[in-house]
């Protein structure tokens, strides 16, 4: 069977699925369930200074080929109780990446530095939430501001950063390549894609806070055109993410140029069970195909490599 084990620049992950942030991430016992499923490592709910309730209900819509929309606005702990919770993850052995957002550079940083001491083995900048007003997107759409806050980041920690690109821009290669010249080990793409739900019948936005985000099958062919063009403008690794239930989709976003891959809603179907599935699955797609690794897969689509 084909090796599953991948570096995504000096984070070693012993094979390249990921549990997505904001994805059944909330509590250590959660994140370590889903190591213990066969994740190649964790991500943790993206952690803001203070504790945020979220929006109120409802905040997901559900449609019948799988996919999500969703606004929960980005409830957390907050930075100074949510360690606590990676300490319990690393425990039972889980490779953790967390999660960060900020409103600016300077907040990114500060909560980077305080992240980075609980033990984390990389950090994932949430540069690309599209419903939280003053984060995510509204901070991550300018390749100037995502160079700027990745660069602030990378100057206070010495562990891998990963900036979470959006899709919800006219350019999200240019994002990745702005996050590369700010000193990214790596970049990943995509998150959700903005979306909205009407009920017609009380004639209002289906999610109480309106606008949402979508996920699930629907934007894997969104997900995979920003790999395939993120590849082929930088250097740095990408991680796909956007849609991947099955060893096929994750086999489509390898060839497209993702060395590792994100896993949220198909968990949300599933259980964290598709961890051990889709890991099994992937190697045996690879050694069919003649590819004794995942690392000698990556891009494999691309005109030059094929």
């Amino acid at each position: 069977m084909a090796d599953l084990a991948v570096r995504v620049g000096t984070l070693a992950l012993r094979n390249p699925f990921l549990l997505a942030s904001g994805i059944w991430g909330e509590s250590g016992e959660s994140l370590a369930g889903a190591w213990a499923a066969g994740a190649g490592g964790v991500i943790t709910k993206s952690i803001g200074s203070e504790p945020r309730k979220g929006y109120p209900n409802p905040t997901i819509e559900t449609y019948p080929d799988g996919s999500l929309l969703n606004a929960m606005g980005l409830p957390n702990p907050g930075i100074d109780e949510y360690p606590r919770e990676v300490e319990v993850a690393r425990a039972r052995g889980a490779t953790v990446i967390g999660s960060v957002f900020g409103a600016d550079a300077a907040e990114f940083a500060r909560l980077a530095t305080r992240l980075a001491a609980s033990g984390i083995a990389a950090l994932e900048l949430n540069l690309s939430c599209p419903h939280a007003e003053g984060y995510g997107t509204e901070v991550g759409s300018d390749p100037a501001d995502v160079e700027e806050i990745v660069r602030a980041v990378v100057r206070e920690v010495r562990i891998p950063v990963i900036a979470k690109i959006t899709p919800n821009s006219p350019d999200p290669a240019a994002l990745a390549a702005a996050a590369e010249r700010g000193g990214a080990a790596a970049v990943s793409a995509i998150n959700t894609v903005r979306g909205l739900a009407i009920d017609t019948s009380l004639r209002r936005p289906v999610l109480a806070h309106g606008m949402g985000g979508l996920s699930g099958p629907a934007i894997k062919p969104v997900g995979l055109a920003c790999v395939w063009q993120i590849y082929d403008r930088v250097a740095i690794p990408v991680i796909g993410v956007g849609g991947i239930a099955t060893a096929e989709d994750a086999l489509e976003y390898v060839f497209a140029g993702a060395r590792a891959l994100e896993v949220g809603t198909a968990v949300t179907q599933s259980g964290v069970a598709v961890f051990g599935r889709l890991a099994e699955g992937l190697s045996r797609r690879l050694d069919e195909l003649g590819y004794s690794s995942v690392a000698a897969a990556v891009g494999a689509a691309h005109p030059a490599r094929a």
